[in-house]
């Protein structure tokens, strides 16, 4: 049998290294973004040219091995994708306040004694929803699909930005319950409601503000979309969290209805900045970012 973490094993690279992991991780173009991002500030700085961005698949049931791997390797900062983001918990030395808070860490940082966990999703998401659909999610109604690592993330900050409400929907009822008990503990006077995706309160969802996709739906082939558009407001605008492929079938359906909608290609650039950020302790430039992530769903396309 074939060694899944072979490629990390065997691994070597001279200067400071960063790294994407997830299962799958092919689709990911966070080596590109931050590639791009390390190039700009090599050239205004000389102790970033030999600062390096890869990716590496690594399945869950190896999580804990290969986070050691990393950890001797010397590994600078790691970021996590799907489905690392709540299982990475268990092997983190130290967490800052955003991480403790959101229940999940998509960003590690090197320290003597193993990891130290952030999550960079709140930042990421709030200032891509933004970007890409010129809205604020202070004051706003938000809807947000999902209760895993990246939903929390996003609900924690929704609530620290000052929406005007959040609605959560998602399928597996328990790790819903859990999610909103867990808001709840905030003591905010920010109005919380859930509701099961499958039987969705149609009539008594918001009619303005952003409804967001955080659930997997849609990243492979196939997939159904998360929710019926049919029965939303067409004044609700869309923000899917997934950017490859860069129109889901639940983009689609939305924007078949009129409704104004992106991806979440901006949330990526936003996270990954703020992960660079953290890792380099510098401040890291947004434009060389958005550019190499444009370009690289263009190549993908």
């Amino acid at each position: 049998m074939s060694d899944p973490l072979k490629e990390l094993k065997e691994f070597s690279y001279e200067g400071t290294t960063l790294a994407v992991i997830g299962d799958p991780i092919n689709h990911s173009i966070s080596p590109q973004i931050h590639n791009a991002a390390l190039g700009n500030l090599a050239f205004n700085d000389s102790q970033y040219d030999f600062w390096e961005y890869f990716r590496f698949n690594v399945p869950p049931i190896h999580l804990k091995e290969a986070l050691k791997i990393f950890h001797d390797k010397e590994f600078l900062g790691l970021n996590l994708t799907i489905p690392h983001k709540v299982e990475a918990l268990d092997y983190v030395v130290d967490m800052d306040p955003e991480a403790k808070l959101a229940g999940a860490v998509n960003t590690l940082k090197w320290r003597d004694d193993g990891y130290v966990g952030y999550n960079t999703d709140g930042f990421g998401i709030v200032n891509g929803i933004k970007k890409a659909l010129d809205i604020e999610v202070a004051g706003s109604s938000v809807v947000l699909l999902g209760a895993g690592g990246a939903a929390r993330g996003a609900a924690f900050q929704f609530l620290a930005s000052g929406c005007s409400e959040l609605w959560i929907g998602n399928r597996n009822q328990d790790n819903l319950k859990t999610l909103v008990e867990d808001v709840h503990g905030l003591n905010s006077d920010i109005p919380v409601h859930s509701f099961d995706i499958k039987d969705p309160p149609h009539l008594e969802l918001p009619k303005e503000g952003v409804l967001v996709n955080a659930t997997s739906l849609g990243l492979k082939k196939g997939d159904s979309a998360p929710i019926n558009p049919s029965i939303l407001s067409k004044d609700l605008r869309v923000y899917d969290m997934i950017y490859n492929p860069k129109v889901t079938p639940f983009l689609s359906l939305c924007r078949d209805r009129g409704m104004l909608s992106a991806n979440g290609l901006s949330m990526l650039v936003f996270q990954g900045l703020r992960s660079l950020e953290i890792w380099t302790e510098d401040k890291v430039p947004e434009i060389p970012m958005m550019f190499a992530a444009i370009d690289a769903m263009d190549v993908l396309s």
